[in-house]
């Protein structure tokens, strides 16, 4: 074989590799467009089920009976009510960022009527103003709380893991703060405060952040467009690309 047709069987090669390797990244690509349309279902479903959620009204916190089946799709941002007492334990405060800027979460054990032990969080506080003094006390007595009721959020938050001994809560993970707080068996989720149960100024109540982020779309046809992009090379270069002329 002459060494021009030994350039050309090379080149040959190459192009079907680079042919094949096209094919499999169309593959690769639309699968991924296609995995982004089903999240965008997903998300457009449970932003659905939320807004649904938060306009209903309340209905009795679940109970023992009931907590192994709570689950976010079912149950995140239900609006729940609780008539009980606050129990005389110490705050858990844990790091919020909200519109008004960063700051904690007041979280207090809450004793319920129906018999059982659940974490309401108040509101929120500024980072300024963490001292019990900044804040009206709970009341005495019966008392009746109106909010959401939430997932407990294990492991920290805030790229940083929960620190009990060191009391640097960076999420609202139930079973742990019930753990250092001596708090016993506790519902495994927590309630936040809506703003007529707390109406501020602090804690301020009712400052729960319930908007997702949805880029599904963006992403699906990003993905779309490079596979339309890797097909259309493949194509090119099935047709031919121009061969260099056979040397004299």
């Amino acid at each position: 074989m002459s060494p021009a047709a030994e350039r050309r069987r090379h080149r040959g090669v190459a192009r079907v590799i680079f042919i094949a390797g096209l094919c499999l990244a169309t593959l690769v690509f639309a699968g991924l467009g296609v995995w982004q349309l089903q999240r965008l279902s997903w998300k457009l479903d449970l932003i659905a089920r939320v807004e649904q959620r938060l306009a209903a009204p309340p209905v009795a916190a679940p109970g023992p009976a009931q907590w192994d089946g709570i689950t976010v799709a079912a149950d995140e941002y239900r609006r729940v009510a609780l008539q009980g007492r606050y129990l005389e334990a110490p705050e858990t405060l844990t790091m919020a960022v909200t519109e008004r800027g960063p700051g904690f979460w007041v979280l207090v054990p809450f004793r319920a009527d129906a018999g059982f032990t659940i974490l309401v969080n108040r509101g929120f506080v500024p980072e300024g103003q963490r001292a019990v003094a900044e804040r009206r006390k709970v009341a005495g007595g019966e008392a009746k709380v109106v909010g959401l009721l939430r997932l407990t959020e294990p492991d920290g938050g805030f790229l940083r893991a929960n620190d009990a001994t060191a009391g640097r809560w960076y999420s609202r993970d139930v079973a742990a703060i019930a753990q250092t707080r001596g708090l016993g068996q506790i519902a495994p989720y927590f309630v936040d405060a809506d703003a007529a149960t707390e109406p501020g100024p602090l804690p301020q109540g009712g400052m729960t952040q319930v908007g997702f982020r949805n880029t599904h779309l963006v992403y699906a046809l990003t993905w779309f467009c490079l596979a339309l992009m890797s097909v259309g090379a493949a194509g090119y270069l099935i047709r031919g690309m121009p061969e260099e002329p056979p040397e004299a």
